[in-house]
């Protein structure tokens, strides 16, 4: 019995070892999008992270037949709102989604990044489907008309920067949302 249950162990081990390889990176960018912290340097997204792949751990032979990753989704998802909403736990943010509130980010993050539908996003933390899609509405609004800008007129130098932030150019694509919004000339 303890020789079946030790290679029990070690498969689960394994299984799980996989999908952590697997899925971490990505899940980690998510984190660090949430705590608004650089990807390269995000000790409290790591932190959300380790503690998400614990539960999913936990989970992982309840788990059968569901998706682990939207196990651990789910689990960073509400980990980070519980923290994020405390005001003593707030923290200054760096970043492209710096401007939004938790709220914003969360359903941005979900939405857009993760690509989860307006019904799950409600259903997962808990608001109707309508105030998701207006916070998705108003945070997207609300990164259009920070980040984007326009060069000055006249010749430009070669070399010369001429728009500034992460949708210079027309170009989501160096964005941590990955080309999710269209720039705002491309969408009429």
């Amino acid at each position: 019995m303890r020789e079946r249950r030790t290679a029990t162990d070690r498969r689960r081990a394994l299984e799980f070892e996989a999908f952590a390889a697997g899925a971490g990176g990505r899940l980690l960018h998510a984190a660090a999008l949430l705590t608004g912290e650089p990807p390269d340097a995000a000790p409290r997204a790591q932190r959300l992270l380790i503690a998400a792949l614990a539960r999913t751990y936990a989970d992982w032979d309840r788990l059968r037949g569901e998706d682990p990753y939207d196990h651990t989704r789910q689990d960073l998802a509400l980990r980070f709102a519980r923290t994020a909403w405390h005001p003593r736990r707030r923290r200054p943010m760096t970043g492209l989604l710096a401007r939004l509130g938790p709220q914003e980010r969360v359903v941005l993050v979900l939405r857009l990044y993760e690509g989860v539908a307006e019904e799950q996003t409600a259903a997962l933390i808990g608001l109707p489907v309508e105030r998701v899609h207006t916070i998705c509405a108003r945070a997207m609004r609300t990164l259009r008309q920070k980040t984007v800008r326009r060069p000055a007129p006249g010749p430009r130098a070669v070399g010369a920067v001429g728009a500034v932030g992460p949708l210079a150019g027309g170009s989501l694509a160096g964005s941590p949302l990955g080309g999710a919004v269209p720039p705002r000339e491309a969408r009429s």
